[in-house]
C-alpha cells in the first residue's frame, strides 16, 4: 500500500519539530530513516499511524488521509514493546476474536512457537505487569506477531533492537523478517546500519528530509 506524505509539518508547544516533509513510499518498498535521538523520527511514526493528528499537510495511505484510516492500516512495532497485564493470546489478538491458526501462525513467524511450546499454561500464559515475567526479546517478539496478526498493508519499525543485546537482537530480527515480507515498510533509526536492507535511506535533520 502507497504513503504519500505532502507538506507536513508539526509542532510541539510552538517549537517546529517537522517542516515541509514531502515523502513517497511505493507499494512494497522499504525505506529507512536515520537521525538523531529526538529529531523528530517518532514524532513521524506517530502522525502517520494514526496516533497523532495531522495539523499541517496530509498523509495519505491508501486513498485514506483520516486518522482512523491510517491506524486500520498501520502496524508498529516501537523500541520498548507495550504489553498489557494479560496472556500471550490477548496480548497478540489485543483482545480481539481471534482463531488459534492465526495466532499460531503469527507465533511461527515471531519465532514464538519453541517458547510457547514450553509453558504450561501455552498462550494463555500471563506476561505480567508490564511483561514483567516475560524477557525483553520474548516481549518484543510478542509484539511483532501482535503486528502480524493484524495483518496491516504498512508495517513502521521504531528501533526496534536498540535496547536489546546482539544475540536477542539477530533474534528480534529474523521476526521482523516474518512481518515486513511483501509489506510496506518505513523503519526509523539513529544507526545508518539498522537500515542496511532498506532500499533507500534518508536522514531526518533540523525538521527536514534529506537524501543520504
Amino acid at each position: 500500500m502507497k504513503i504519500v506524505i505532502d507538506n507536513l509539518k508539526f509542532s510541539y508547544g510552538g517549537k517546529r519539530v517537522l517542516d515541509n516533509i514531502n515523502l513517497t513510499i511505493k507499494s512494497g518498498e522499504t525505506v529507512g530513516i536515520v537521525g538523531v535521538s529526538g529529531g523528530g523520527k517518532s514524532t513521524l511514526l506517530k502522525l502517520i499511524s494514526g496516533l497523532y493528528e495531522v495539523q499541517n499537510g496530509s498523509i495519505d495511505i491508501g486513498g485514506s488521509q483520516s486518522s482512523a484510516g491510517r491506524r486500520r492500516n498501520v502496524a508498529m512495532v516501537m523500541q520498548n514493546a507495550m504489553l498489557f497485564p494479560a496472556s500471550i493470546r490477548d496480548n497478540i489478538s489485543c483482545g480481539h476474536a481471534m482463531e488459534d491458526a492465526v495466532l499460531y501462525h503469527a507465533c511461527e513467524l515471531a519465532q514464538l512457537s519453541g517458547w510457547i511450546s514450553g509453558l504450561p499454561d501455552g498462550l494463555d500464559t500471563s506476561v505480567g505487569e508490564r511483561g514483567s515475567q516475560v524477557s525483553g526479546g520474548q516481549a518484543q517478539r510478542i509484539a511483532i506477531a501482535r503486528a502480524i496478526a493484524k495483518n496491516a498493508p504498512v508495517v513502521l519499525l521504531d528501533e526496534p533492537t536498540s535496547a536489546l543485546d546482539g544475540g536477542t537482537g539477530t533474534a528480534v530480527m529474523n521476526a521482523l523478517t516474518g512481518l515486513t515480507k511483501g509489506r510496506t515498510v518505513l523503519h526509523v533509526s539513529h544507526q545508518m546500519e539498522r537500515l542496511s536492507g532498506c532500499s533507500r535511506i534518508l536522514r531526518l535533520e533540523g525538521g527536514h528530509l534529506h537524501v543520504v
